[in-house]
C-alpha cells in the first residue's frame, strides 16, 4: 500500500480527478472528508427512499377503515406492488453508478420519490379512487426501492476494503430505518391537520375502528416527507462527486460468468429477502392472525419495531462483519434466521389472543437476525470481487432481493386463500434460509473453504 503523499482529489464538474481509497496518504489528505460526506448526503437520501417504498404498507391497514372496498387479496396484492417494482427497478440501477455517476443518480432518482409521494397524497382523499389506479401507485412507490442499488455500489467505490463492511451497514442500517420511519409515523401523523388544515392539504376522512368513528388525514403520511425530498435531492446535486470508475452497460455483465454473484444472491435474498418482505407484510400478518380476536391489536403500534431491530442490527454487524469476517456472521445469522422463522410458523396460527406476545416475538428475532444477515454478506462481497465488479454485485444481489415484498406478498395472499393461514409459506422458508447456511458454510465459512470472506 503506497503512502506517498497526494493532494486532495479535485473535480472537473461531477467527476473526481482520481480516487484511490487503498492508498493511506491518499486517505488521510481529502479522500476520507469527502467519503464520508458522500456516505452521509447517500444515506439520508435512502432513508427518504425506503420511507416511500414501503409507504404502502403503512397505508394498507387503514385504507378499508375510511371506506375503501378490498378484499384481503386486493391488499396483499397492494403490499406486494411496490417490491415487484423496487426489483425491477433495481436491475436497471444497478448500471447507473459507473454510467452516469453518483451525483446524477443521487440527486435525480431522489427526486423522482415526487412522484408516488404526490399519487398517494391525492389518491387517499377519495375512496372511490378505483382499484386498478391505487395498484398503480403502488407499483410507483416502488421507485424508492430501486434506488438503493445504485446508492450502495456507490459507497462501496468511495470506501478502502477494510472499511467497506462499516459502510454499507451504517448507509443500509440508517436507510432502512425508512421502513420504521414511516410506519411509526403515519399512525401519529394522520391524526391531525398540517399547517393548521390548510385548504391545498386536502379534507379529512372518516375512519371507522371498532365501530368508532374518527377524522384522520390519510394524504399526511405523503405529504410529511414531500418538503425533504426537495430540499435533499437538490442537496445532493449540489455537494456530491463521482467517482472515476466508469464502464458501459454490457460491460458490466462480467459478474454473472462468476458462480460467486449467483451464491451471494441467494444469500441476500435469505437475508434482506426475508427482511424486506416481512416488513411489508408485518402489519398484515397481525391484521389477518389476531384482527377476529376481542381486543385486537393495532397493526401499526407494533409493526414498525420488525424494521427497526433490523436496521441497527445491520449498522451494529458492519463493524464486527470487518472484525471477524462477513462468511462467519452470516453463518450465525442463517441460523438464528431458521430457528425463528420455525417458531413464527408455530404461533402464526393463533386459537387465542393470548399468543400475541409469542408471535411478535419471534418475528422482532427473525428481524434481528435477518438485519445482521444484511451487513455481513455485503461485507462478503467486496472480498471476493474487485471494486467495480463488487459495486456490480451489491446492486445485482440487492434488485433480486428487493423483490422479496412483492413474492411475500403473492404467497401471503396464495397461503391465506388455499390454507387461510400463513403457516405454510413459513415452513417453506426455514427450508430455504437452512439451504443457504449450508451454502455459506460450503463455500465461505468452514475451515479450508477455497474463498474464505
Amino acid at each position: 500500500m503506497s503512502s506517498t503523499p497526494l493532494s486532495p482529489p479535485r473535480t472537473n464538474g461531477t467527476w473526481l480527478d482520481r480516487w484511490e481509497p487503498e492508498n493511506e496518504s491518499f486517505w488521510a489528505n481529502g479522500g476520507s472528508s469527502v467519503a464520508w460526506r458522500t456516505l452521509a448526503i447517500t444515506t439520508v437520501n435512502l432513508t427518504l427512499a425506503f420511507a416511500a417504498w414501503f409507504l404502502v404498507s403503512a397505508l394498507v391497514v387503514r385504507l378499508p377503515q375510511v371506506g375503501y372496498q378490498f378484499t384481503p387479496s386486493q391488499l396483499f396484492w397492494l403490499t406486494a406492488m411496490p417490491g415487484l417494482a423496487g426489483g425491477t427497478m433495481r436491475l436497471i440501477h444497478m448500471f447507473l453508478t459507473p454510467m452516469v455517476g453518483t451525483r446524477h443518480v443521487v440527486a435525480l432518482s431522489t427526486l423522482s420519490l415526487l412522484v408516488p409521494l404526490f399519487g398517494w397524497f391525492y389518491a387517499v382523499q377519495d375512496p372511490g379512487t378505483p382499484y386498478w389506479m391505487v395498484l398503480g401507485l403502488a407499483f410507483l412507490a416502488g421507485l424508492g426501492g430501486g434506488n438503493f442499488s445504485s446508492f450502495m455500489p456507490s459507497t462501496s467505490l468511495f470506501f478502502p476494503k477494510r472499511l467497506q463492511g462499516t459502510a454499507l451497514a451504517i448507509q443500509a442500517g440508517i436507510g432502512n430505518l425508512g421502513v420504521s420511519i414511516v410506519q411509526f409515523v403515519t399512525p401519529w401523523i394522520i391524526g391531525f391537520a398540517l399547517l393548521g388544515g390548510a385548504a391545498f392539504l386536502g379534507e379529512s376522512q372518516t375512519m371507522v375502528k371498532n365501530g368508532v368513528e374518527s377524522q384522520v388525514y390519510l394524504q399526511n403520511a405523503a405529504a410529511v416527507f414531500i418538503p425533504f425530498v426537495v430540499v435533499f435531492g437538490i442537496t445532493a446535486w449540489l455537494l456530491l462527486k463521482s467517482v472515476p470508475v466508469k464502464a458501459n452497460f454490457a460491460e458490466q455483465f462480467d459478474i454473472f460468468k462468476s458462480k460467486h454473484t449467483w451464491s451471494m444472491t441467494s444469500l441476500y435474498i435469505m437475508t434482506f429477502g426475508g427482511f424486506s418482505g416481512l416488513a411489508a407484510t408485518f402489519p398484515l400478518l397481525i391484521k389477518q392472525g389476531f384482527g377476529g380476536f376481542e381486543g385486537a391489536p393495532d397493526p401499526l403500534k407494533y409493526a414498525f419495531w420488525g424494521p427497526l431491530i433490523g436496521s441497527i442490527a445491520r449498522v451494529i454487524a458492519g463493524p464486527l462483519s470487518d472484525k471477524l469476517g462477513g462468511a462467519r456472521v452470516t453463518q450465525w445469522a442463517g441460523l438464528g434466521m431458521v430457528v425463528c422463522t420455525v417458531l413464527v410458523a408455530m404461533t402464526v396460527a393463533p386459537t387465542s389472543i393470548d399468543g400475541f406476545p409469542a408471535f411478535v416475538a419471534a418475528m422482532l428475532a427473525l428481524f434481528f437476525f435477518a438485519g445482521v444477515g444484511n451487513a455481513s454478506t455485503f461485507k462478503q462481497m467486496p472480498m471476493l470481487f474487485q471494486p467495480r465488479q463488487a459495486g456490480g454485485v451489491i446492486g445485482f444481489t440487492a434488485a433480486i432481493a428487493a423483490y422479496g415484498p412483492f413474492l411475500f406478498g403473492m404467497l401471503f395472499a396464495w397461503s391465506f386463500g388455499s390454507f387461510e393461514s400463513a403457516v405454510p409459506v413459513f415452513y417453506g422458508l426455514a427450508a430455504f434460509f437452512a439451504f443457504n447456511v449450508v451454502l455459506n458454510w460450503r463455500m465461505y465459512a468452514r475451515r479450508g473453504a477455497a474463498n474464505p470472506c
